[in-house]
């Protein structure tokens, strides 16, 4: 069969779907959202810590500019000296670097959580085709890429050049300054100018992002062949599904069959219906439906009956009244009561005139049946 085009897959991709894409590494990714989390935190985090991290940085470059002759040939001295110096400015930087390394991995939570795939690891040695890469160059994902990163570049640039110059005359005092007080002022200013150009980005995630969640649901939308596929592989196949259910019918059907050579008394319509009843005293609260049926079943359990001198009774309004409000096992509902009692009485003193002999009994007309669980009352 011919491989569907995107044109065909119009439905929304279904949870399934979804999930297996995930399971692949298929989720929405946006760099742009995760630069401007990274730049955020940096930008903030460098003006907060500019003054003290200016001063620090700046005492470890005057000690180790020193110069002291009695010792310079000491090379384990200056390795030492080195080395705490090394340490001091990890250990200034260090907050910096942990708060970016936590934006960094923060940032996916924003979209989708953390993700560890395998799958998306697996080499994909299609990715080395040459030509495949020229031609994702050249379409139309590679054209909004390139459209998206010289907007980023002008935006950025443009913001960037503004601030220094709005900043330019603080920028040419720092030189009249004394050095400590124009290194806190200098990171302050640094700070502040990649604070406001990193904030700028807002603007290029707000186009990005949407972009993103459309172009990955549409990557994952399915054709209505598909989905029907699915939901073979999912819920079974309806023609299997159907040929299963009528075996069960087909079992349940012979079971109840089975159940009436022990019925006591089968009401019928007198054709269209036939429900099969049976009750035991002291075993049972009310009579129970013990098999029922409409057209054929019910021709096959008035035959089964009478094979079993099972006997038949034709009372069309409580036939239907069974027929329509009770299930396989049910009691009897309570509103029938009186007209199944008649029945059953009926049913006990034919026995005994088979038994004993004596007067035929009549059968009962004229049923107290509720009009209401008649299905033909008026």
């Amino acid at each position: 069969m011919a491989e569907e085009s995107d044109q065909d897959k119009t439905e929304p991709a279904s949870p399934q779907r979804l999930e297996k894409a995930r399971e692949e590494g298929q989720v929405v990714q946006s760099r742009e959202l995760a630069t401007f989390v990274v730049l955020m935190t940096s930008g903030a985090t460098l003006w907060t810590m500019a003054g003290n991290l200016g001063q620090t940085l700046s005492n470890i470059v005057r000690g180790g500019l020193q110069f002291e002759p009695g010792i310079a040939r000491d090379s384990a001295h200056v390795m030492a000296q080195l080395s705490s110096q090394f340490f001091e400015a990890a250990l200034a930087l260090a907050p910096f670097f942990l708060l970016v390394v936590v934006a960094a991995l923060a940032s996916p939570l924003l979209l989708r959580g953390w993700l560890f795939s395998s799958k998306a690891l697996a080499p994909k040695f299609n990715r080395l085709n040459p030509f495949s890469g020229i031609k994702r160059m050249f379409s139309s994902q590679g054209l909004i890429e390139l459209v998206k990163s010289l907007a980023k570049v002008g935006l950025l640039g443009g913001v960037a050049a503004w601030l220094i110059w709005s900043n330019v005359g603080s920028i040419f005092s720092l030189s009249m300054e004394p050095p400590s007080v124009a290194i806190q002022h200098m990171g302050d200013i640094i700070g502040r100018i990649f604070l406001l150009v990193s904030g700028a980005m807002i603007f290029i995630v707000a186009i990005d992002l949407p972009y993103q969640l459309w172009s990955h649901f549409k990557k994952l939308r399915m054709s209505k062949e598909e989905l029907r596929r699915e939901a073979k592989e999912s819920e079974g196949d309806p023609h299997l599904k159907a040929h299963i259910r009528a075996q069960q019918r087909e079992v349940a059907r012979r079971r109840m069959m089975s159940e009436i050579p022990t019925a006591d008394v089968v009401v019928t319509n007198p054709t269209h219906y036939a429900v099969a009843l049976k009750y035991s005293e002291g075993k049972m609260r009310a009579p129970r439906v013990v098999a029922k049926g409409a057209d054929a079943v019910a021709a096959r359990i008035r035959e089964l009956a009478a094979e079993h001198k099972v006997p038949l009774l034709e009372a069309p309004p409580l036939a239907r009244a069974l027929f329509r409000h009770t299930e396989l096992g049910d009691e009897i509902p309570a509103k029938l009561y009186a007209a199944v009692a008649e029945v059953l009485a009926y049913v006990f003193q034919l026995r005994h005139y088979q038994q004993v002999g004596g007067i035929y009994p009549d059968a009962p007309t004229a049923l107290p049946v509720p009009p209401e669980l008649d299905p033909l009352a008026s």
